[in-house]
């Protein structure tokens, strides 16, 4: 299979050879608008069309200027450097392309930008939650397939399958995680991934994950397209809520119309036969690595169904770019989170956040790189590193920290093991310049869930909340978590990413209400609720400086603290009840005389001593 979708690829440019003598027609235009007032005033307009790049073009509008024409290797593109003055006005301009006898005209709308939030960014002070649109709530069952697409398959009995979650279905769940204390939401992609079904492990699989675009400029249809997602936004910020955008550039899906019609050769990473990435991170820092391994890892395929694009290549790079702010300024999205970060070129990562912040200077943007230290994940965001390259991007998804929580809960407590974990992981946070930036998390739809991996233990279920609100960085929660979904991997990621019970239409349980949830499940959504309510409402737990103690005797305590508030974070991981003696804190107690536990409201009088039950954390506000 790898070696004849990689074959198929390069035949497509057989057709390049047709004859000329066919008329030209414009078919695309991308960006599909632009807006007058932008900061930057430099645009590239991407023509498609048989024969599009054989015409000449032109253009008449009061400050925009047409200054080159680019053809490449396929007649059908042609590349428009466009100058946008800060006096053109909004309105409709029109592209001229004449050849010989033929004249072409099309339009080309320049819109006002319009004042609605959008770029917000998300900060320490927000609570993030994420959802796969596909299986989190059925809001329109007339969108859920469509038989004249790649995969016109739409079936919940079958886990590979679309399930036919939309926006219109989240956009009915906003008072829900509104009421949990979530402040911004995360979706998978939504641009769509009109993909055909893969054969992975035997099973045939659809897209519904969303990592294969086919057309940046569409929202899926099965989504509700363009006008939901406006929608779903609006609704959002009219609730208080953010959105974060789950953004795609090292490839794309191998039935993007781009694909199927390559604007020339190098508009891939292309081998001689298929070459997939090692997935190995350690030679792109190595300062002793082999070329070699690196373009691997770099220019190597994720998979033979999603192309890698070549962000060298200056077309590539400035279609991705303008897409990157068209879909902020479109749809008015606040954070921009970006997969597979690492597997990119990095100056391109850098040109491509410079221009987002540069529009948006309040906009987060925090890339997945999947390592398992520190010098790795500083690598990608702002370091204090000595790195030949330095990245500009503010942010990151803290892999590092998510595994030596999950290993804190999961190991006993030794010299480096248990809680020594998480302690260590943050003792090394002086190679960020800005740590609180971090994405931090529990699990995610790549990975095992949480209450499985701690053996669903609901002890430790708590205790890896309470470190996940209370600690540094942006707190990200994976859907259900809240009303402790559970599952590994094994045999497969829809194990890990199944329906929301309660969100499709016939579901006999519904636990986004109460009623429709165990005890349990409601003790766990209190629980959750209940420390993201704090944190969203007490500056001091995410704008407040972290103090921690060495671990002792499987015991673990922080302070979050600045010149209003101390709260004590104090953690017993073993399995009996122990009375902390509290004397070698005295650095952030002193001048305390008694506390409220907020997770049970206890007032605690006496603090020379702090009971802790067996598997247990208790966050103090100190008085």
């Amino acid at each position: 299979m790898k070696r004849s979708v990689f074959t198929l690829l390069i035949a497509l440019f057989s057709h390049f050879s047709a004859s000329y003598a066919q008329n030209a027609l414009i078919q695309r235009v991308n960006p599909t608008n632009w807006w007058v007032g932008m900061k930057n005033p430099n645009l590239q307009l991407l023509v498609y069309g048989p024969n599009a790049g054989t015409l000449a073009y032109s253009l008449t509008y009061p400050g925009v200027k047409l200054v080159k024409t680019h053809t490449v290797e396929n007649p059908n593109y042609a590349f428009l450097d466009l100058v946008i003055a800060a006096t053109a006005k909004p309105g409709t301009l029109k592209l001229i392309g004449k050849r010989g006898n033929q004249t072409l005209t099309q339009p080309f709308e320049l819109k006002a930008r319009d004042t609605s939030p959008k770029g917000q960014g998300v900060t320490s002070a927000d609570f993030i939650y994420l959802a796969m649109p596909d299986r989190f709530a059925n809001g329109d069952q007339s969108n859920d397939k469509f038989a004249d697409m790649a995969d016109p398959n739409a079936d919940r009995s079958n886990p590979f399958y679309r399930h036919g979650g939309d926006l219109a279905g989240a956009a009915q769940r906003i008072n829900y995680l509104k009421d949990l204390g979530v402040t911004a939401i995360w979706f998978t992609p939504v641009i769509e991934n009109n993909q055909p079904l893969t054969n992975e492990g035997g099973a045939m699989r659809s897209a519904y994950h969303g990592y294969g675009f086919t057309d940046h400029y569409a929202v899926d249809r099965r989504f509700g397209g363009n006008e939901a997602y406006k929608s779903f936004v609006k609704e959002a910020h009219a609730a208080g809520l953010k959105v974060v955008q789950d953004a795609v550039y090292n490839h794309c899906g191998i039935n993007h119309w781009f694909i199927k019609d390559m604007p020339s050769k190098d508009w891939l990473h292309q081998w001689p036969t298929y070459t997939n990435t090692s997935y190995k991170y350690q030679p792109i820092t190595d300062p002793h690595g082999a070329e070699s391994d690196r373009k691997v890892t770099l220019d190597g395929w994720f998979v033979p169904f999603l192309p890698d694009l070549n962000q060298s290549n200056p077309f590539v790079a400035n279609f991705l770019i303008q897409h990157a702010v068209w879909s902020v300024e479109n749809f008015g999205v606040d954070a921009w989170r970006i997969d597979t970060y690492m597997y990119n070129d990095q100056p391109f990562m850098n040109r491509c956040n410079q221009a987002l912040m540069t529009e948006y200077p309040k906009i987060h943007i925090f890339g997945e790189s999947w390592v398992n230290n520190v010098v790795d994940q500083a690598y990608y965001t702002r370091n204090k590193i000595d790195f030949p390259f330095k990245s500009n991007q503010p942010g990151g998804l803290d892999f590092v920290l998510y595994a030596s929580m999950n290993d804190a809960l999961k190991q006993k407590f030794s010299w480096d093991d248990g809680v020594n974990r998480f302690y260590q992981a943050l003792a090394q946070d002086a190679v960020y310049q800005d740590p609180t930036k971090l994405v931090t998390f529990l699990d995610n739809h790549d990975t095992d869930r949480y209450l499985s991996v701690i053996g669903e233990d609901f002890e430790k279920y708590k205790i890896g909340l309470t470190w996940l609100l209370t600690t540094r960085g942006i707190p990200s929660m994976y859907y259900g978590t809240e009303i402790l979904m559970k599952n590994f991997k094994d045999p497969s990621d829809a194990e890990v990413r199944r329906d929301f019970p309660g969100g499709f239409p016939g579901d006999k349980e519904n636990k986004f209400e109460t009623a429709g949830r165990t005890n349990r499940e409601n003790e766990a959504f209190q629980f959750v609720r209940k420390l993201a309510t704090y944190r969203r409402d007490n500056p001091v737990m995410h704008t407040g400086k972290l103090m921690q103690f060495l671990p002792q005797e499987g015991t673990y305590v922080y302070f979050r603290y600045d010149g209003r508030k101390t709260v004590m974070v104090a953690t017993n991981t073993n399995e009996k009840e122990i009375t902390l003696n509290t004397a070698r804190f005295g650095e952030r107690l002193k001048g305390f005389s008694s506390a409220k536990n907020i997770l049970n409201d206890q007032v605690i009088t006496d603090l020379s001593n702090v009971f802790l039950p067996a598997k247990t954390a208790v966050v103090l506000e100190l008085n």
